[in-house]
Parts: structure tokens; sequence; C-alpha cells
């Protein structure tokens, strides 16, 4: 292995919250080491397939092994096809020469940690949750850095750099971008503006309550920006000071042009909300192993956000609490300092920099 090459394995996919802070990460590694070699591992069926090569990097891919939940044919299927994607990783370590592999989580970790393991490649982990996932549960435990979103894992040796995220979130100057970004998304500068979102699938409860309470808003003199999801904007008909799109490519517009946020409490999402320091009010997605109400506990203690329960969202709500806190902007400058406070905006630098030193240290 090649001390002055770093070769690197970034393996992590399926979902955003798995895939973009890889990105980020990756492409902080090519701005800081560019001598590096990247190879990211994902899976045929993750966002991964169109997002790693549209960022300039080589995707590897290896079948989708999920471990079983219970006893039935995918569970006697199970441990020849994970022992095939195993062997299929530690040919690619072997024949790429890689020096450490960092994982963020997903079903190509498993096979990419026991891989490293078996070929006593070192591993970096990075966890986005406050409640770890199984991928990154097996890897901690003999990984040589452990990286963390949040405070208080249960990972072992686990320390908190915050989220990888892009550049143009992480460094977002929001109040200078505010105006040209209100006007480019049709909205008028002078009247406060509530952005919705539930992710790139959408959040139906959110989609719903919102479209119910948007002209209550609008005749008080708020505007909502409303990111509905993909293929779930036709319900939701626009009219003056509610504007509705399915998708929003450049995120770091639609949260200039915000001065609070009604959102899910993906990692992510909450992540990039205190880096640029933008208020919210969070609405945990109520299933899983309770991990999105995990991840906003802390900037709740920080005063940076408000949370609401899923089963309690509803149009009525959102007039009685969210329209007077869009409305008090005292209240919201006070959100707003909290949540920067508590977010971290070098955390792909860091990570970039921890997984270069341990290759070179390999």
């Amino acid at each position: 292995m090649s001390s002055t090459t770093p070769r690197i394995l970034l393996a992590g996919g399926g979902s955003a919250g798995h895939v973009s802070p890889l990105l980020a990460t990756a492409a902080q590694l090519t701005h800081r080491c560019p001598e590096a070699e990247i190879t990211v591992l994902g899976t045929p069926q993750g966002l991964e397939v169109d997002l790693v090569p549209a960022a300039g990097f080589e995707l590897i891919t290896i079948d989708k092994v999920p471990f079983p939940r219970r006893p039935n044919g995918a569970a006697l299927r199970f441990p020849g096809r994970f022992l095939s994607t195993l062997r299929e990783v530690r040919t690619l370590l072997r024949e790429r020469e890689i020096d450490v592999v960092a994982g963020f989580g997903g079903y190509v970790c498993p096979p990419a940690y026991l891989a490293a393991a078996s070929l006593r490649r070192p591993l970096v982990v990075h966890e986005a949750n406050r409640r770890p996932g199984l991928a990154n549960r097996l890897g901690a435990p003999r990984a040589a850095a452990v990286l963390t979103a949040f405070e208080g894992s249960s990972l072992p040796g686990a320390r908190r750099i915050g989220m990888p995220m892009r550049e143009a979130i992480a460094h977002l100057d929001r109040a200078a971008r505010r105006e040209e970004a209100v006007r480019s998304m049709g909205l008028d500068p002078a009247r406060p503006v509530l952005l919705v979102t539930g992710g790139s699938l959408g959040a139906q409860r959110l989609n719903a309550a919102v479209a119910e309470a948007a002209q209550a808003f609008v005749d008080a003199g708020a505007q909502i920006l409303h990111v509905s999801g993909r293929g779930k904007a036709a319900d939701l008909p626009e009219h003056e000071g509610y504007r509705v799109l399915e998708y929003v490519t450049a995120m770091e517009d639609a949260y200039a042009a915000a001065d609070l946020a009604l959102t899910r409490s993906g990692a992510g999402t909450v992540s990039e909300l205190t880096a640029i320091g933008l208020p919210a009010v969070l609405v945990p997605l109520p299933i899983g192993n309770g991990e999105q109400a995990l991840n906003g506990e802390q900037v709740l203690a920080a005063g940076g956000a408000l949370l609401i329960p899923d089963a309690e969202l509803d149009a009525a709500r959102l007039i009685q609490q969210v329209l007077p806190l869009l409305q008090d902007r005292d209240r919201l400058q006070e959100m707003s300092e909290a949540a920067r406070a508590f977010g971290i905006t070098d955390a792909a630098e860091v990570m970039a920099d921890v997984v270069t030193g341990v290759a070179r240290r390999a």
C-alpha cells in the first residue's frame, strides 16, 4: 500500500442520509488531498446510482443483502448471499490496494467492514443518528475512528464532528442570500416565509396539514414555500403566497428564503438547519426505532427548535402555534442564534482529514 497516494473506499448508500454525507466527504477529500484515489461502494437500488457518478466519482455496486429479521426463505438464503458479497469486497480491497474504508451506514457497510477486518485494513465510521444503526454497531468496535453527528452515541470511542454536508449549505449566509432567494421562489421578500419539507419523498401528514392551513397563513401576511416531495404536488394547488415545488435541487436556495422551517427531524435535516441557524418546528417521523425524535432532542434543549408530535400535527395546530412564531422576529432571532451555536459547519473537512490521516498511517 502506498503512503503517498491514499486509496480510499467510501461505503454507504440507499438513502440521502447515507449518500449526502458520503459525497460531501468525497468532495473535501478531493479538495484537501487531490492525489487521493477514491472509490465508492453502493448497491444498484440506492440513490448513489445516480448521485455518485453525477458527482464525478467511481461507483462499484454489490447486491443489497439485508440481515433477516424473521425465519423465512430469505433467512435461509442469507448466509450464501452475504458471503458472496463479502468475497466481492475482499477482492476489491486487494485489487485496488485500499488503505482505508470509511463507512456511513447502510446495507453495503457490513460486508465492507468485515472485509476490511479480514484483510487488516483500517476503518473510519461515521454515524448520522443518535441511535446507531446495525451496520455501524458492527463496525465501530474495531474502527480507527468513530465519528458522529450528535453527542451521546452508544458507539465505543465516539467523537462528535457533526454531519458532513455540501459546502454550499454548510457555509450558507442566509441573510445575504435571503432577498434574492425569496424572489427566485416567486415570493415577496417583505413577508415572512415558512419552508415546509418532508425530504425528497415528502411527508403526507405535513403536506395535508399545511395545505389546509395555507390560506390562513397568507391572510395573516405570511408566505409558504412548500417542497412536497416527488409526485406529491398534484393535490396541493398553488395560490398567491403559497408556492408548491415537488423538489428543490439546490436546497440552499430554499433555506436562504426561509425564516422558519417545518420539517421532519432526520439527522441530515437537523444538522443542516443548525449549521445555517434556521429555526425549525420539527415533526419526527413516528416509525422505525425512534431515531428522529432522538435526533431533535439536543437542538430542542438548546432552544433552536420546537417539536410537534406527528399525531398532533393538523391545520389548527399550525395556525395556533406555528403562525405566531413565524410572525415573531425577536423569537426567531433567538432561536436562530441557539441553532447556530449547536450546529457544526466543518464536519466534511474534519472527516476528510481523519480519513486521509488514517490512510497514511496505514
